[in-house]
């Protein structure tokens, strides 16, 4: 894949997509952009936000979070897939950070991903949001990042390995941000699909 023409259809891609709000945005403390990422696995942004906006009132320190039951945690997110194991995880997750991590979030991918309900893709959307160099990788980003033929594997390791070859480390933090919003902005893959293919014949 020629690098400079990823570079322009990227810049496409980010022309049509929508100024969503997602989940790990906006928030004022890391702990609560960790906890809304991890929500956010299998829900909607739109729905993630709403719930851990409610949880976040409630507990409003990850001091208080470590404190609050399964119950009182599984009560107010229920709305969100999973909600019963994000519940024990959010627990857990808070009672690691407060005893470890003196009630911070490290930034630093070995150490996330040993946090529950800490996988690869919340460790490096989160990384991102902070500013560091990495890409969160899921399904809009593998399926038009694959769609555009910057990869050709469906692997999350293998797509974010075939990305950071092709776009500039300043860009990695930015590159599921685009993906994600304009994903979300045409949900019809035939939409999506037509769109994506314009922008492959004009660059």
């Amino acid at each position: 894949m020629n690098k400079e023409k990823a570079l322009r259809q990227l810049k496409e891609i980010e022309k049509l997509a929508s100024d969503l709000r997602l989940a790990a945005d906006g928030w004022d403390e890391d702990w609560q952009t960790l906890i809304a990422t991890l929500m956010s696995a299998r829900t909607t942004d739109k729905k993630t936000i709403l719930v851990a906006t409610l949880l976040f009132t409630k507990f409003n320190s990850v001091e208080k979070l470590s404190k609050a039951s399964y119950d009182d945690i599984a009560n107010i997110i229920k709305p969100v897939n999973f909600y019963k194991t994000k519940s024990r995880n959010i627990s857990e997750l808070a009672k690691i950070l407060v005893k470890e991590y003196n009630s911070k979030v490290p930034h630093d991918f070995d150490k996330l991903v040993e946090l529950p309900g800490v996988g690869r893709k919340t460790a490096n959307v989160f990384l991102a949001e902070q500013g560091h160099g990495a890409i969160g990788i899921d399904t809009h980003v593998s399926y038009i990042s694959n769609y555009m033929g910057w990869t050709k594997s469906e692997k999350q390791e293998k797509v974010e390995e075939d990305l950071k070859k092709i776009f500039p480390e300043k860009l990695w933090g930015k590159l599921n941000w685009v993906l994600v919003r304009f994903g979300q902005t045409y949900r019809s893959r035939n939409k999506k699909n037509k769109i994506l293919s314009e922008i492959r014949k004009k660059v």
